[in-house]
């Protein structure tokens, strides 16, 4: 048994807040957990493009002789997505290696970071509401959501040739998730069997017209008198959230980096030390850019 020095037990702090870092920031994600990810462990950096391959929309037709069939156009589309934002959360632990016998300690003073990385995230991809301009937005500036405005929204994605199977998501804010848990076809038992009873007891609205229901603190808000909360109706191949690896922090520096990647996610962990405040510092950063797919693939619901 190799024994204990100060070099492995900063390694295995180091390893033990990746370990925690990446589940708590999962876990504090809505909309950047519906979204299509993509990741590589491969190095990039700030400005960097990433060609994200996109299916081909493919066009039948029948050869006159036979009656057969060809496809036109089968080769793959690519969206450029740049990783043009690099997000970092900062913490100090004055005893870090308390840590290494108190895990609740570690997670009292990492999860504010983790929480804040989050906000940026999901705030980058409700922004994104704007660039859906292929369906004609549905619902009305300050006006209640109504079960036509989501039922329009539906028909908006079908015609737009969405496939049945594919699971469609409603991400509202809080207001607007208020307003859907009263419709009253949909929070009665009577009309709306289990599903009502979950509305009326625990709150959660589930799934409307074939939409799972989410709701979100960072749903865009835009203009005055009143302001226009935009909703987003899509699927997940409407969005792509690409995340690289940043670089190990050069030799000599003293600090120690771990990478935390699971479920086409990843981010960085540093740990450096802080002579201003004589504590161990430690920084959750990760590497990313967001972008538009398909833009039929989504439709902006207004209320």
């Amino acid at each position: 048994m190799p024994a204990i020095t100060s070099a492995n037990l900063a390694n295995a702090i180091v390893k033990l807040v990746a370990v925690d870092a990446l589940p708590a920031l999962m876990g504090n994600l809505v909309m950047g957990n519906l979204v299509n990810r993509d990741f590589e462990p491969t190095l990039a950096q700030a400005g960097d493009t990433v060609n994200v391959p996109i299916p081909p929309t493919l066009v039948a037709n029948n050869i006159a002789e036979g009656g057969s069939v060809i496809t036109q156009n089968p080769s793959l589309g690519n969206a450029s997505i740049v990783l043009n934002t690099h997000a970092e959360a900062t913490f100090q632990i004055p005893d870090v290696t308390k840590v290494l016998a108190v895990p609740d300690l570690l997670r009292l003073y990492m999860q504010p970071a983790v929480v804040a990385l989050a906000e940026k995230i999901e705030a980058d991809l409700l922004a994104l509401y704007s660039q859906f301009t292929s369906n004609t937005a549905v619902g009305a500036a300050g006006a209640t959501i109504t079960e036509a405005t989501v039922d329009l929204a539906e028909t908006a994605l079908f015609n737009a040739k969405v496939a049945g199977a594919d699971p469609k998501y409603l991400v509202v804010d809080g207001a607007t998730y208020s307003q859907l848990r009263q419709i009253l076809r949909f929070s009665e038992y009577r009309t709306a069997g289990e599903a009502g009873l979950r509305a009326l007891i625990d709150g959660v609205v589930g799934k409307i017209k074939d939409f799972y229901v989410f709701r979100s603190q960072f749903v865009q808000k835009t203009g005055s008198g009143p302001a226009t909360t935009q909703n987003l109706a899509f699927t997940k191949s409407a969005i792509g959230l690409v995340t690289r690896r940043l670089p190990q922090p050069l030799l000599g520096t003293g600090a120690i980096a771990e990478y935390a990647e699971a479920g086409n996610f990843g981010v960085r962990v540093l740990m450096s030390y802080a002579p201003n405040t004589l504590a161990q510092q430690f920084t959750v950063d990760v590497l990313y850019g967001a972008a538009v797919l398909r833009n039929a693939h989504a439709v902006q619901v207004r209320s």
